[in-house]
């Protein structure tokens, strides 16, 4: 008598197309390009359709994405703006 090893899968999804994976983390289609493009989430590809995977959408909501971007003195005097 053998014994099957038997595989269970997540109850959630494992690949979530653009439009989905957007709806997911409360974004446009737009920005999942965007973040995409920055190697920020993990795809995977079937024919023209790009996936992204759960394991990755669960990361990029748990980071914290938030780009600090200070303008330089010579910037602020340029433009003519002041300080108060």
């Amino acid at each position: 008598m053998s014994t099957a090893t038997v595989i269970q899968f997540p109850s959630t999804r494992m690949l979530y197309d653009r439009k989905e994976a957007a709806r997911q983390l409360s974004v446009s289609v737009r920005t999942i390009d965007y973040i995409i493009q920055g190697k920020q989430l993990e795809t995977r590809r079937i024919g023209k359709k790009v996936l992204i995977t759960h394991a990755s959408l669960v990361r990029y909501a748990q980071g914290n994405h938030y780009d600090i971007t200070s303008r330089s003195d010579a910037d602020t005097e340029a433009s003519g703006e002041r300080c108060a």
